[in-house]
């Protein structure tokens, strides 16, 4: 059974980003979180429906043509 939570290293490692991108989201509301004791825990779910919203966004502005690098 795969982990329902995640840590901020596994983010980090699953989106390529750094731990700090990673708080970033979390703190813009983008990647949903909680916070147990000290450290963050991002549910699988959660990250995946952020990638899901980032496909869906990217799509949005290709077909707009607004897309930039």
């Amino acid at each position: 059974m795969p982990a329902r939570f995640l840590q901020i290293a596994d983010v980090a490692e699953t989106l390529n980003i750094s731990a700090r991108a990673v708080y970033g989201l979390i703190s813009s509301g983008d990647l949903p979180a909680i916070k147990v004791g000290k450290s963050w825990r991002i549910e699988a779910e959660e990250l995946e429906a952020y990638i899901q919203r980032a496909y869906a966004d990217t799509r949005s502005k290709v077909e707009s043509g607004t897309l930039t690098e």
